[in-house]
């Protein structure tokens, strides 16, 4: 069941590259890597350069005199003036007028600098005669970049499979006539050939494309296959080193998606059906749970060779592996819940109301009365709809009543789909997993040889519960994109009751507040109650501080302001039950302010107010 390096299909040139990515981003797992090439394309482009250098004494004199004299003499009269030959005055004017620096102005041909010859002047400079020159732009169809060079490429023969023969990718040449002559000159600039040097007086002038580009060097890409196990989908990502190139790794995504192309002709492999191709990626989901459950069993089966060379009968009671089996199996995971006093997860592929009954709904409600907060995912399929044992509406409406002691959802359950992890977390101290299917069947007939590892070790605890609470956190984040796009209050309490589960209050006060949603405060001043109720939530925590300034921005006639109002008195008596000065602390002059104006207290001290809760 294990993806072990010899199935995953990585390329042996980008092992390196699968290592960094799974070390740089937990829980995501490179399933293949390839590389491919694909074709460049080379245009060759002619450049006009023009260099400067330095005026002589004739010509200032007569850049000066065009724009010094009213009106600007004739070539004749700056002969006159400067008592020369006029034949010098025209050579002079003459290469003025070839650098576009002058021109002669009808109908006395008066002489006129342009603005170009102000510029020169300026400097104290003229630009000499241009030169022409071929650059190369060497273009890449897929990032649609260009680089430039002054010598032409050598097309090579490729020495990778080529990319166009696995896809289609659609692709664009950047056409370098569109460019500007200003966005030519940056791009040559920026590409360090030292044939544009505005300070040093040289400058391209102009360009032009006379031919068409041709295919000519190959170019290596990487395209990889792997695996979100927070967000439970695959990723086509190309990269070319470790640049991410985006657009085509969108496209190769949404080819994907749409059976376009197939994962085991980019790993390399001869094509297999769809059906097989759907059972490996199933078994690369499934590859963190059962990698956890491995080394569970090891650590397990340790313990027990070790038992057994010291003569010992039975396991020592403080052991952190168990081995639980058939018969043993059920009252342990009751004892285990009745034990919880935060918060309880299960992962449990179906789910019946055999083991949903009565006596199990009363045990729930017991502790969700203590502050405990229940929740529940589901399902083996790939997709709801495809659930061959799915759970009916009745099991989940039964586990829906139980609510915390101010009406709130303390159970929910909900699809989550594609796994077949049979696991329980309670109070991230104690996992149990393996083959038990929890609730779906009682184990008290038909005894199945299951066995089932109870663990306290603390690294492997937090390990199991890192992998599930990303399950639930992120089944919370989509649902709270729905319930703001859509205002659906419903959904936004399941979002926030699921946050407070998972211990994260803040979160959900930050989304409030982010999201203006003024309305679901009291909302989350009753799962923090629950979270105060159980200590999961300190009395100390600095969210009350950020909450009670949220205040300010309250009015008190909102339609919502007596459930505000409750809410704050009952969050105030959780506190000061647990550590009174930490509510006398949260009660400063600007926060007994808010608490006066909007009636949330009517004693004249915040001492007296917390008496009297």
């Amino acid at each position: 069941m294990f993806l072990e390096s010899p199935t995953k299909y990585i390329d042996s040139q980008l092992n390196n590259l699968a290592d960094k990515i799974e070390k740089d981003s937990p829980g995501l797992s490179v399933f293949a890597a390839r590389q491919f090439c694909y074709q460049l394309y080379q245009t060759p482009v002619q450049i006009e350069i023009t260099k400067e250098r330095d005026l002589n004494i004739l010509e200032e004199f007569i850049l000066r005199a065009s724009l010094e004299f009213n009106p600007p003499p004739t070539e004749v009269e700056l002969a006159q003036i400067l008592k020369l030959d006029p034949i010098f005055i025209q050579n002079t004017t003459n290469t003025l007028k070839s650098l576009q620096t002058l021109t002669l102005t009808p109908p006395d041909s008066r002489i006129t600098i342009t603005s170009e010859g102000k510029e020169f002047y300026t400097k104290g400079s003229l630009p000499q005669p241009p030169e022409n020159k071929i650059i190369y732009a060497i273009t890449n169809p897929l990032s649609e970049e260009i680089n430039w060079r002054l010598s032409a490429a050598i097309s090579k023969s490729p020495e990778l499979p080529n990319l166009a023969d696995f896809i289609t990718v659609e692709n664009t040449i950047p056409d370098i006539t569109n460019l500007t002559i200003e966005e030519f000159k940056q791009q040559i600039l920026d590409s360090d050939l030292g044939i544009h040097l505005p300070e040093s007086g040289q400058i391209v002038t102009d360009f032009s494309v006379d031919k068409d580009a041709e295919k000519i060097t190959w170019k290596a890409i990487s395209i990889l296959v792997i695996f979100d196990v927070i967000e439970e989908k695959l990723i086509l990502q190309a990269r070319e080193g470790n640049k991410i190139l985006e657009s085509v790794s969108n496209q190769l995504q949404e080819m994907a998606e749409k059976g376009e192309i197939l994962l085991n002709e980019l790993r390399g492999l001869p094509p297999e059906s769809i059906a097989s191709q759907t059972e490996s990626i199933l078994e690369l989901k499934n590859q963190k749970v059962e990698e956890r459950l491995q080394k569970i069993q090891q650590k397990a089966n340790e313990i027990i060779k070790q038992t057994r060379k010291k003569g010992r009968k039975t396991l020592p009671k403080n052991s952190e592996f168990i081995l639980l089996r058939d018969r043993q199996i059920r009252p342990e995971f009751l004892s285990t819940l009745k034990a919880a006093t935060q918060q309880i997860l299960i992962y449990s592929p179906w789910v019946t109301e055999e083991v949903v009954d009565q006596d199990f709904m009363q045990l729930l409600q017991k502790l969700a009365n203590n502050g405990v907060w229940i929740l529940i995912g589901y399902g083996i399929a790939e997709k709801q709809a495809e659930e061959t044992k799915p759970m009916s509406p009745e099991v989940e409406e039964k586990l829906l009543t139980i609510r915390t002691p101010e009406d709130l959802p303390a159970a929910q359950i909900f699809w989550l789909g594609n796994s077949h992890a049979k696991e329980v977390l309670v109070d991230r101290k104690i996992h149990l997993s393996g083959s038990h299917n929890w609730l779906s069947y009682r184990g008290d007939r038909n005894f199945r040889g299951e066995t089932t590892y109870k663990v306290t070790n603390t690294d492997t605890v937090n390990s199991a519960y890192e992998y599930l609470q990303a399950r639930f956190q992120s089944h919370a984040e989509n649902l709270w994109e729905s319930a703001v796009s859509n205002q659906d209050i419903n959904l936004a309490i399941k979002s926030l009751c699921i946050w407070g589960a998972l211990g994260m209050a803040e979160i959900a006060f930050q989304e409030l507040q982010y999201h203006n949603w003024i309305e679901l405060f009291p909302v989350w001043l009753k799962v923090v109650i629950q979270g105060l109720r159980s200590q999961q939530i300190s009395p100390d925590e600095p969210i009350f501080e950020k909450a009670i300034s949220w205040l300010n921005i309250v009015d008190k006639s909102d339609k919502n302001i007596e459930d505000l109002q409750s809410g704050w008195q009952r969050v105030i008596e959780a506190i000061a039950r647990q550590n009174r000065q930490a509510a006398l602390s949260l009660l400063n002059e600007a926060a007994w302010a808010e608490f006066i104006r909007l009636k949330i207290s009517s004693t004249d001290t915040p001492e007296k107010f917390i008496l009297n809760l």
